[in-house]
């Protein structure tokens, strides 16, 4: 197998351990921010503050002079997508979401960022990959049921940040065609926490201790693992190809829900879980097949 053939299957393997690391982080944010009470602000803050402190032999390493980049501009605005999606992924959990439901809002970030690389990438997009796309929304709108009940401020906040997310994930496949993985990430560490300090400078700063400062230096460390699996897995290629493969962070979110926090998926919700595991299993076959032809206009 030639190196072009294992960069797709790589970037795969990277977006399933990014989704297993971020369900273990969505369970210590459900828990810190919902049931003892922390302001998801300021969880937000420390859970990134804690994961820069994890990356300091990184950054030694590196050295500022690894950020030096040609586009200041669009690492700015990848930051702040990244940061606003974070922001309300959080209140989310504060609110008393359940983690699969919020996880389920959250998946529909793929169908934006399909569309994104089409326009904006100008990435191949054939009619096998919006075949998948829609396998999965469908089964994420299984999960939803929005028919069942009024739309509210609680489920609105991750659809937000599946649209940050969604951007954000698109500039960072822009960046990796041009910068070093070093530079993306590092940008994203020494700016990530000081922007998310000023929200929560703004909601009134909290301070961790006992159990609340345990939980979150341990989602610090996570989510720092989490961060590096995304970009290698963005680095190693095109957002429309390892973008469904996210759609398997279900499954770790299913798990954690359930060990963790006590959560028992539903019986619809199983149907949903299925549409989204055949949309993946699609694209994979399709992709290895050569069937990404893009659709004729």
């Amino acid at each position: 197998m030639n190196q072009t053939n294992i960069a797709p299957l790589k970037g795969a393997a990277f977006m399933v351990l990014a989704g297993v690391a971020f369900a273990a982080a969505n369970a210590i944010t459900w828990t810190v921010t919902y049931k003892m009470g922390f302001k998801p602000q300021s969880d937000a803050f420390w859970q990134y503050a804690i994961a820069t402190l994890f990356s300091v032999p990184f950054i030694w390493r590196q050295g500022v002079a690894s950020m030096k980049t040609r586009h200041p501009w669009l690492h700015g605005f990848r930051i702040v997508l990244s940061v606003l999606g974070v922001q309300a992924f959080t209140q989310a959990f504060a609110a008393g979401m359940a983690p699969w439901h919020v996880v389920a809002l959250v998946m529909t970030s793929p169908f934006f960022v399909m569309i994104g690389a089409a326009v904006f990438l100008r990435e191949r997009v054939g009619a096998n990959r919006w075949l998948a796309a829609g396998i999965g929304f469908a089964g994420a709108m299984i999960l939803l049921r929005p028919w069942e009940g009024a739309l509210s401020l609680a489920t609105l906040y991750p659809v937000a940040a599946a649209i940050c997310w969604g951007g954000a994930s698109l500039i960072t496949k822009r960046l990796t065609a041009t910068e070093p993985q070093t530079a993306i990430t590092m940008w994203l560490l020494l700016l990530l926490t000081p922007i998310n300090g000023l929200f929560s400078l703004h909601a009134g700063f909290e301070m961790p201790t006992g159990s609340v400062l345990g939980l979150l230096i341990l989602g610090g460390a996570i989510m720092y693992a989490a961060q590096h699996f995304l970009t290698l897995a963005y680095a190693s290629a095109d957002a429309g190809f390892v973008q469904p493969f996210d759609d398997l962070k279900l499954f770790s979110n299913i798990a954690v829900s359930w060990l963790v926090l006590g959560f028992a998926p539903e019986g619809a919700y199983w149907l949903g879980v299925a549409l989204i595991l055949a949309g993946s299993m699609y694209l994979l076959w399709s992709e290895r097949q050569g069937q990404n032809r893009p659709i004729a206009v």
